[in-house]
Order: structure tokens, then C-alpha cells, then sequence
């Protein structure tokens, strides 16, 4: 069984609103249920969990879910603390019989079900090929000159063909991912995404090629090129 974790616990307080980022409407429908549709037809996809904030329980269930009838999505869960405790707080809830998990970000809505498809198989046949690779991520080449700095003083210009913007979802095997999760719960470990608690395992990552326009809505300048695009795509 092939899970989607889909994040929405945040706060947003970067979009300077009143309302949770991932309940913010675009095209008059909440970015929340923009991503969650793409999974929602995705045929790799048999569940989807969301994590939300305590207060937006209640509206995620009855202003997206059941307005639009998602029928995939198995439960709603409390969020964490932070977005490494809220997934952890999903990966301890789904069943253990689950074989591979996707973890995306609830405000990347220009994902394609294409993408999420293909990080599932590039997972399947590359672990087939080195069983020690556990995960496989979306992820962008960066098109601008990249700075190693200390203070305010550049110590060094890293080749941009070794540098990538991660991105959602990341896929991983059920067993490993949790596994991951678990040692850096003990251990006091906070990762900036999912992939790098996999890392710290000594297993591999790999990587899907994926579009640029695949942005996260974290500012109101994220929202207006979220909106451009879907218009571009003709998916308002």
C-alpha cells in the first residue's frame, strides 16, 4: 500500500495572514484541497493522511475533505510542534502493513500526479539495482551562483551543477522512514526535510528531476506565481 502524508500544520506567519497559509483560497479553493486532489487521482496512491492544526480539525474535515468529497483521505491528525513531529505523529498512526510512504508539503499545490507517480518507481527500480537506497525526492537545479558564507563574507562559489532545491514529495519505504524518525526523536535531531533523517542512517537518497514551478507557497509573492502558474497550466 502506497501512502501520502500530506503536511498542513503550519502557521504561514510569513504570508502576514489571519488564516493558516494552507487555507488560503486560490481560484476560490483552498490551496490545502488543490494538493490534495493531485493525490486524490493519483492510481499509486491508496490513502491519504493530513496533518493539521488543533483548531482546523474540525474545517479540514467538513470545508475540504467532505466539501470536496476526497474519498482517499483515511484521517486527520493533529500536528506537531513542529513539521518533523507532525509527520512523525502520521507515520505512527498509518498501518504498519504500509509498504511505501510519500511525504509532501500541504502548500506545494503544482505538483502533477506524474511526478508523484514517478518518485514511487524511480524508488522501486533503483533500490532494486542498490538496496541501500531507502528514498527518492523531487528536486530542482539551481539556476543562480551559489555563496558559502561566514558572517557576511563569501568563503567560497559552489558549482551550481552540484547544488539542488528539494522539494516534495519525498518517498520512502514505510519501514525505514519511521525507523529514521524514531532515532532522531531520541536523539534530539531536527532536519530540515524528511530525506535528511534518512541520510543520517547511512542510507541513500536519490533524486527526481523535478519543474521549478513546483514552488512552496510560503509569501504573498509565492501566492501571486502559485495563481500564474495554475492559470498558465489551466488549473484554476
Amino acid at each position: 500500500m502506497n501512502v501520502a502524508i500530506i503536511t498542513a500544520a503550519g502557521k504561514g506567519t510569513r504570508l502576514k495572514s489571519n488564516i493558516s497559509k494552507q487555507f488560503l483560497n486560490i481560484y476560490d479553493k483552498p490551496i490545502l484541497a488543490h494538493t490534495i486532489s493531485i493525490f486524490e487521482n493519483s492510481s499509486k496512491i491508496d490513502a491519504i493522511y493530513v496533518s493539521a492544526p488543533r483548531d482546523y480539525i474540525e474545517s479540514c474535515r467538513e470545508d475540504i475533505i467532505k466539501k470536496y468529497r476526497f474519498t482517499k483521505v483515511s484521517k486527520v491528525i493533529v500536528g506537531g510542534s513542529h513539521r518533523q513531529a507532525s509527520v512523525f505523529n502520521v507515520l505512527s498512526s498509518i498501518p504498519a502493513s504500509t509498504d511505501i510512504v510519500l511525504i509532501h508539503d500541504g502548500v506545494r499545490p503544482l505538483v502533477t500526479s506524474d511526478e508523484v507517480e514517478a518518485t514511487i518507481k524511480k524508488l522501486k527500480n533503483d533500490n532494486k539495482k542498490d538496496p541501500e537506497v531507502k528514498g527518492v525526492i523531487l528536486a530542482a537545479p539551481a539556476r543562480e551562483t551559489i555563496k558559502k558564507i561566514s558572517g557576511n563574507t563569501i568563503d567560497s562559489t559552489i558549482p551550481r551543477d552540484m547544488v539542488w532545491h528539494a522539494q516534495t514529495p519525498q518517498t520512502f519505504f514505510y519501514k525505514e522512514i519511521i525507523e529514521a524518525h524514531i532515532k532522531a526523536f531520541k536523539e534530539g535531531f531536527i532536519g530540515t526535510d524528511d530525506s535528511s533523517l534518512i541520510e543520517r542512517m547511512g542510507w541513500k537518497v536519490n533524486v527526481v528531476r523535478g519543474r521549478h514551478e513546483n514552488i512552496k507557497i510560503t509569501t504573498p509573492v509565492d501566492l501571486f506565481l502559485a495563481e500564474l502558474f495554475m492559470n498558465k497550466n489551466g488549473r484554476p
